[in-house]
């Protein structure tokens, strides 16, 4: 197994980051290097530089207006963008529900709904965890009822991110209480204008208006935005999480976080009128979230290996999100340590600490929610014991 970088690709590293800082707009950067939240505006605006240079889809093939790049340009693209601080642009529509109407959606909803993912004309959000169906999200009530040419759509989805954006979700819906639970699910396409779909967004502990409830009251859903087969959404859904997996193993996220707390350690000084970075005891905890960040990257060159033969991604995904998601939160946890009483500042004012700092809290507090997105790390445990390592159930 290969786990070097050809040449090839270093010119294509190369040529991605002399793209991202010849295009990105002034004032972008300037937020990217504050560490900055970023509009949902400003994501779209990134969104449609991207879209123009033929970038915004990377994983598309060709044939439907990705720009035909193999697994490891992907995961360079992928890396690149997370360490310029570029806005993460919406997965919603680019990273899951595009990719399974591609693979899995007739001709007409491949014409009906790619073209305006990749131009950013229609914006989307994901209609999976419900307030009882969460991590067991084969639990799901929100039910579709079949009335001949429409499917009637009643109940709830929670954590629906930036719903209020948006333009279509994308629904895991309850066509059949028969047999197993799994075995009654299917894949709905919504349009969010629809009479009867209400969104009501709550504020973060981050301060982001990321997160949403949306309701269903007798939706009407045509029978033409059955993604799949009727009561075969499960298997959809195991293939969108696989890739969303993968996604949130967030290498180049951890990379550039981890340069901000050595940023920090060295800027801040101590009790006995040093820089933090001199004090072993905290040299050492960057050292060894570098360690395992360093092991981290390489399982995901492995993961990128089998990929690059065309192997969609399995259950080594779990591992993948399971330890991403960890380091996510270790970082953001060393940064608030190293920053001290100055971390306590809620978005602190201007000229109390410097500007990359202000974002410190909103991260920290934000990222909680990565152990439990994409399926909880409990349940990331389970599927290694069972699908990697073969342990029988209890």
């Amino acid at each position: 197994m290969d786990l070097t970088f050809t040449e090839r690709d270093e010119a294509f590293r190369k040529e991605v980051r002399e793209f991202v800082d010849s295009a990105m707009p002034a004032a972008m950067k300037e937020k990217a290097a504050a560490y900055s939240h970023f509009s949902m505006p400003e994501v779209m605006e990134w969104h449609k530089i991207l879209a123009e240079k033929g970038w915004v889809a990377p994983h598309w093939p060709e044939e439907v207006g990705g720009p035909g790049f193999d697994a490891t340009q992907r995961f360079i693209f992928s890396e690149e963008m997370e360490l310029s601080g570029a806005p993460p642009l919406s997965p919603f529509g680019l990273v899951m529900v595009g990719p399974l109407i591609i693979r899995f959606g007739n001709d007409a909803q491949k014409a009906r709904f790619l073209p305006k993912i990749l131009s950013g004309e229609e914006v989307w959000c994901q209609g999976y965890s419900e307030p009882g169906a969460g991590s067991d999200l084969a639990s799901l009530r929100c039910s579709a009822e079949d009335k001949g040419d429409h499917f009637l759509v009643n109940g709830q989805k929670t954590w629906t991110t930036y719903a209020q954006y948006a333009d279509w979700i994308f629904c895991l819906v309850r066509t059949s209480t028969e047999g197993k639970k799994q075995s009654g699910i299917s894949f709905l396409l919504i349009d969010m204008k629809t009479e009867g779909v209400e969104v009501k967004p709550m504020q973060t502990l981050g301060h982001t208006p990321a997160f949403c409830d949306t309701f269903f009251e007798n939706v009407k859903v045509p029978k033409e935005n059955l993604l799949g087969p009727l009561d075969g959404g499960w298997n959809l859904a195991k293939a969108l999480l696989g890739h969303e997996r993968t996604l949130v193993a967030a290498v180049g996220q951890c990379r550039r976080n981890l340069r901000l707390a050595r940023t920090i350690a060295e800027k801040t000084v101590g009790a006995d009128g040093k820089p933090l970075i001199e004090d072993p005891r905290w040299s050492d905890r960057i050292a060894r979230l570098e360690l395992r960040l360093r092991a981290h990257q390489m399982t995901n060159y492995r993961a990128l290996a089998e990929q690059q033969k065309g192997k969609h991604p399995g259950p080594e995904s779990s591992i993948l999100k399971l330890v991403g998601s960890e380091l996510v939160q270790q970082i953001d946890e060393l940064c608030m340590e190293l920053m001290g009483h100055d971390s306590l500042s809620w978005f602190n004012e201007e000229g109390v600490v410097p500007p990359f700092e202000h974002w410190v809290p909103s991260m920290f507090c934000y990222d909680r929610a990565t152990t439990i997105y994409a399926g909880s790390n409990e349940i990331q445990k389970n599927i290694i014991a069972k699908l990697i390592l073969g342990l029988p159930k209890n």
